[in-house]
This record gives C-alpha cells, structure tokens and sequence, in this order.
C-alpha cells in the first residue's frame, strides 16, 4: 500500500456515481463548496474522494474511491471540468470538522491495499470473465448502450472489469455493492449475477407483453 496516499481527505459525494482504481470519471462542477473543493485540491496533490450518497440522507456509504485530478479546465462562468483519476478504494473511519463548505474524512486503505497493483490478474477465472464480457455486451444492447468495443479491449483486464461495473445500467445499492467486493474475482461472479438477473427480468418482461 502506498504511505503516501492521504489518511484525511476532501469528499464529494455524489449519488448513482462510482468509480474505480485505474478508471477516469469526468466531472462538471458547478456548485460553489465543490468549487472551493477543486481549487483547494489542485492548489495541493489534487487528491479527492468519491463516495455514493444514500438515500434522502446526508449520510454516505462507508467505501469510495480517491482520486487524483489529472486535468482540469476553468470556464468564465465559474465553472471547473475535471478529469479525476482512481487510484485506490477507502473505508470512511469519521468525519473530520472543518470551517469549510465542503466535508472531509478521516479514510484507511488497509482493506483495499492490492489496489494499486495488478498482482491478481494472473488468478482471474476465465470462463467467468469470457462469459461476463459476452452477456455484458448483450446486456448493454438491451439497454440501448453503445460501446466502442474494440477500444475496450486495449485496456488492462482490471481496468475492463472495473469500467463494466462503473457503466452498468444498474441500481445505487448493487453498485455499491461491486465497489466493495474485495477480489476482482468476486467482483466478476457479482457483475455477473446482476447481469444475468437484468436479462432474466427483461426476458420475463418481454414474455408478458406478448
């Protein structure tokens, strides 16, 4: 794990939104604490976190992911367009006060140490990837979701399991439950399932319409 990454952080939470280690997210940010939160990180290292936040709450969920701002564009009317880069998962310990408008966190990223690195990529199950990747495709056109896959295979295998459970058409709860998952194989076995749970729905759907 890297020592150098931030035990306290500034943390944007946003809901329906994850992202992951070794993924981009872009952001528009246009309201004034989130403001004041890009300024300060790009006048510092530029680390943010990502969380989601629950439902008709204040309240965030206990894992997000820190990012760190690899770009950054500022328009005339205020607005910042950011391109925020994952670097590792964390666990939320406490909240930290501040004066400022935007919250900050006390995180650990013991739980999510191989992040990181690649150094599982070597046990991933093929025949669950091959068929992940397979009804991922299938799932997304059912959607109407267009996806430049030959592009997709240039990435790193984490990086294509990771960019599948950021963009999938599924519900908050399940995508937090994939930003958890430990492994990246359990990762797979979960997307999977969701997938498939999807497409069973769809097909029933269809069944009853007709």
């Amino acid at each position: 794990m890297n020592k150098n990454l931030p035990n306290i952080i500034p943390i944007f939470p946003l809901s329906g939104i994850i992202y992951f280690p070794k993924t981009n997210l872009p952001l528009n940010i246009f309201e004034q604490r989130y403001i004041d939160l890009v300024n300060d990180c790009i006048k510092n290292k530029g680390y943010m976190g990502m969380v989601q936040s629950k439902k008709n709450s204040t309240d965030v969920y206990d894992i997000g992911c820190l990012g760190k701002i690899s770009d950054h564009k500022k328009n005339k009317d205020g607005r910042i367009m950011i391109n925020l880069s994952g670097i590792s998962r964390f666990e939320i310990k406490s909240e930290v006060n501040n004066n400022k408008l935007y919250r900050e966190f006390n995180v650990d990223y013991e739980k999510f140490k191989d992040d990181e690195a690649s150094i599982f990529l070597d046990v991933i199950e093929k025949d669950n990837i091959d068929l992940l990747f397979n009804k991922s495709k299938f799932f997304f056109r059912k959607c109407g979701l267009l996806i430049n896959w030959n592009e997709f295979k240039n990435l790193e295998q984490d990086q294509q399991i990771n960019t599948l459970a950021m963009i999938a058409p599924v519900s908050n709860e399940e995508k937090q439950t994939l930003l958890e998952s430990l492994s990246i194989n359990k990762k797979i076995k979960t997307l999977l399932e969701i997938i498939e749970f999807y497409l069973h729905e769809k097909d029933s759907d269809n069944i009853t319409l007709q």
